[in-house]
This record gives C-alpha cells, sequence and structure tokens, in this order.
C-alpha cells in the first residue's frame, strides 16, 4: 500500500481549479435535466413491461416492424441479458385491459417468429401509482438531505453541515446529469442507488471532518489552509483504498449482473467516483468558504481551567 506523509499532496492549491470544474460539471447537468429530462422507466411513467425467451437469438428489427404494424409503434424493443432474450416495454393505454394487451403482444411475437416463446414476465405499473412513485422519490432524497443537514450541524458545525449537503447535492445532480446525458434508463433501482449513493459520500465527507476537527484542535502552529491540507493527506490512503474496493464489486456486478442490476450498479459506480472527488474538494472547499477556522473547533474553557494547561 502507498503510504502518504503529511502535507505531501497539496489538495487545497488545485480547489479553485477544482471548484471551476464541479461548477461547470453542475451546469452541465442542471441544462441536461431541463433540456433532454430523465429517460423514466415505467416504474414512474406507468406502463407495461412484457420479457419474452427464445430458443436461439433474435433479431429485434422484425419484432419493432411488426408491433408497429400493429398500432404499438411507441413500443420500446431491447434485448434483455441476451441476444435470445427480449424485453417490451409499452406506455399506458387506458382502452386496453392488462391480460388482453399481453395477449395481442404474444399473438403479434410468434407470428413473427417460427420458434416457440417463453413468456418470462409481464408487469404494469399504472399512471397514477407513477406519478405518486415519482413524488415519493423526490421526497426522499429531499428528506435524506435535511436530516444529514442536522446531523452534521449539531456533530460538528453549521458551516460543516452546509459543506456536506453541497457536496451531497453535487454528487446526486451530477450523477443523474449523466443518466440524463446518455438517456439511461431511470427506474426505482437508480433510485436506490441514489440514496445510497448519498450515505456513501456522507460517510467519506465525515471522515474528513472529524480529522479536520482533531488537528484544528492539536496542531496550533499551522493556518486554517494548512491544518485541511494535513487531514485530507491523513484520510486519503483510507478513502482511495475504501473506494476501489467498492468499485471492484461494483465493476462486476455490472458487468455479470446482468440488464436487471446495469442501471443500479452503473448510478452506484458514478456517484462512488463523484462522491470521493466531493469529499475531498466541494465538501472541504464549502466549508473553508463559509470561513471555518480553529476558533470554531476549540472547545469551551471550563470555568476555573487554566487555559496555558495542556
Amino acid at each position: 500500500m502507498i503510504k502518504l506523509n503529511i502535507g505531501q499532496l497539496d489538495f487545497m492549491d488545485k480547489r479553485k481549479p477544482a471548484m471551476m470544474f464541479s461548477i461547470l460539471l453542475l451546469l452541465a447537468s442542471v441544462f441536461s435535466l431541463f433540456t433532454f429530462k430523465l429517460n423514466v422507466g415505467i416504474d414512474f411513467t406507468g406502463g407495461s413491461i412484457i420479457e419474452v425467451g427464445y430458443p436461439v437469438a433474435v433479431e429485434l428489427e422484425p419484432i419493432r416492424n411488426a408491433l408497429r404494424d400493429n398500432g404499438f409503434g411507441d413500443a420500446i424493443v431491447q434485448h434483455f441479458g441476451s441476444a435470445s432474450e427480449v424485453l417490451i416495454r409499452l406506455v399506458p393505454d387506458v382502452d386496453k385491459d392488462k391480460a388482453e394487451l399481453s395477449s395481442e403482444i404474444i399473438r403479434i411475437l410468434n407470428r413473427v417468429s417460427d420458434t416457440d416463446l417463453e413468456v418470462r414476465r409481464v408487469d404494469f405499473v399504472g399512471p397514477q401509482v407513477g406519478e405518486e412513485l415519482t413524488e415519493d422519490g423526490s421526497l426522499a432524497v429531499l428528506y435524506a438531505l435535511i436530516a444529514i443537514l442536522i446531523y452534521v450541524a449539531f456533530r460538528f458545525e453549521y458551516r460543516f453541515s452546509l459543506g456536506a449537503v453541497a457536496a451531497l447535492v453535487h454528487d446526486v445532480l451530477i450523477t443523474l446529469g449523466i443518466f440524463s446525458v446518455l438517456q439511461l434508463d431511470f427506474n426505482l433501482s437508480v433510485l436506490a442507488a441514489i440514496l445510497a449513493v448519498i450515505g456513501y459520500s456522507l460517510n467519506d465527507t465525515i471522515v474528513v471532518f472529524d480529522r479536520v476537527r482533531e488537528n484544528f484542535r492539536k496542531i496550533r502552529k499551522k493556518t486554517t489552509l494548512e491544518v485541511v491540507n494535513i487531514s485530507i493527506n491523513q484520510t486519503i490512503s483510507r478513502t482511495l483504498m475504501t473506494s476501489f474496493t467498492t468499485l471492484l464489486v461494483l465493476t462486476s456486478l455490472y458487468f455479470l449482473g446482468g440488464e436487471v442490476i446495469n442501471s443500479f450498479a452503473l448510478a452506484l459506480i458514478i456517484g462512488v467516483v463523484v462522491g470521493t472527488y466531493s469529499s475531498i474538494y466541494v465538501a472541504t472547499t464549502s466549508a473553508l468558504a463559509l470561513g471555518i477556522s480553529r476558533s470554531d473547533m476549540l472547545l469551551p474553557e471550563k470555568e476555573g481551567e487554566d487555559p496555558a494547561r495542556p
């Protein structure tokens, strides 16, 4: 393992370029979210999912053409896991019963293929349920951020809490922005990954903040920037090793876990990378910009205690 000496790397010297880079990423993410929006799945929009399996690999274009010719031009058809498995997504249709709709799709698929197919899954989510999930999911992220703001304010100092929340908002927006730019499927599993990213990023930030507070009380002859820099150097090996081992697991899940878990694993991979960066630059830089100093971290002197006593 590579060991870093105290003060070896001047992280804070790069804080201004890093913040400019973060601001550009945030602006691009917000622009994409407002312009292209998220490619939300039926968990949020409502609709039907039909998963079928074939004994051999099948081409998607004949299936798309057959569905389009039968009035399902807006159906999304894609391979699911392998070339012999097909996933079909349909928007809600109030005029058709769920069983009716799935039976019609199966009949169309049977006409297209000469081989027997197996219906693996038929799911349906109503528009009202999708709307409720969208609202509840947004509130879950908001409540998590508010709870973290209160927790860090009580444990450390309010400027640290604002820095922590700034880092978490940064991580969430950039993760959502990447999903928006690439038009990746955003479903409930991705929302769960976003909440997990909040927890992971906060853990890294708390480790750095805890060491900063400790060093403010131990190191008396250093400036605020120097103390923060020393603290980051003392925790960077732990942060990088934790992120590296986590990414090993997530990368395995992404490549070997199948289509069902791909979006979840990808969201966590993005979140871990961005969260590691933000705990070093966004959280601490925001706290510094808000004027955090040694006097905010010192314990109050007890009455009658000799201030010169160590």
